[in-house]
């Protein structure tokens, strides 16, 4: 049952669905009364090192969210592929209707000690961090004006969007930095162009977080490699990464009542990573 209710009669779309972030995010707010629109790729992209999200896992995020009491529509789709995209959140609207929150938080993070393909890499991170949230955000921001009853977005960044550190400009970490930097130039002119329909678009930019896209061994070979790059794991703070849960009480205070006048900002949750 929903604990608190402060999501009653609220719909959530959520990318990048299936595990890590965006799982935490959709059970979070499944168990205070939003219904979940979560779409995830599901399948590997070549260029990334980790194992990506499965078939299964976006299951999971299913059966945790019903648990909680929530109700769910799933679908797999990239997105990088506009169209599947558009059919999705389209099937998920026919379930539940027109999102009063978005969470674009689909996103890779490919670094390596050794990258096979420099360009391939840089390409592949574009195209499903920055293109993608433009994907999502220019499909759903129509259909939530044409609502006329306001709303919240919240673009899944990074500390590395918010400064540069690591890298030698020829990898994914390059990319990565690029792509969470475009994604804050994104929500400035997506802030500006909505906050007149109520509706509100933000960054989180988050330090290393507890999940499989980080804790996975080519990215640690990669810090390993070289210790004093600075990367998202050297936080001012005596911690080594944030849990998801940190990120989603974050996700929260925005998409809430809490964050009804926040809009076009930049919230680290990083422990004090960009403040060095």
């Amino acid at each position: 049952m929903s604990t608190s209710g402060r999501f009653d009669g609220q719909v959530a779309f959520i990318t990048g669905a299936a595990r890590g972030q965006g799982r935490s995010h959709a059970v979070r707010l499944a168990s205070e009364g939003a219904s979940i629109i979560a779409v995830d790729i599901c399948r590997q992209i070549d260029s990334v090192p980790y194992g990506m999200a499965t078939p299964e896992d976006l299951h999971e995020t299913v059966s945790q969210v019903e648990e909680a009491g929530g109700k769910i529509f799933a679908a797999i789709a990239d997105v990088r592929d506009r169209p599947a995209l558009e059919t999705a959140l389209s099937d998920g609207v026919a379930r539940f209707g027109v999102p009063d929150i978005v969470l674009a938080n689909a996103g890779i993070s490919p670094q390596r000690a050794s990258e096979p393909d420099p360009q391939q890499v840089f390409i592949d991170t574009i195209e499903t961090n920055l293109v993608g949230v433009w994907n999502t955000l220019s499909l759903v921001a129509p259909i939530m004006i044409a609502r006329n009853n306001g709303g919240a977005i919240v673009i899944t960044s990074s500390a590395q969007g918010l400064i540069g550190r690591g890298g030698d400009g020829s990898g994914a970490a390059s990319a990565y930095t690029a792509s969470k930097h475009g994604v804050v130039g994104l929500m400035r002119s997506f802030s500006a162009w909505l906050a007149p329909h109520s509706i509100r678009v933000n960054t989180i930019h988050p330090t290393g977080v507890h999940t499989p896209m980080v804790e996975h061994p080519d990215m640690m070979a990669w810090v390993a490699a070289d210790p004093d790059r600075g990367t998202t794991m050297s936080n001012p703070m005596p911690i080594d990464m944030v849990d998801v849960s940190d990120v989603t009480e974050a996700v929260l205070y925005l998409v809430g009542e809490s964050g009804r006048y926040v809009t076009g900002v930049t919230l680290p949750v990083d422990a004090g990573f960009t403040s060095k």
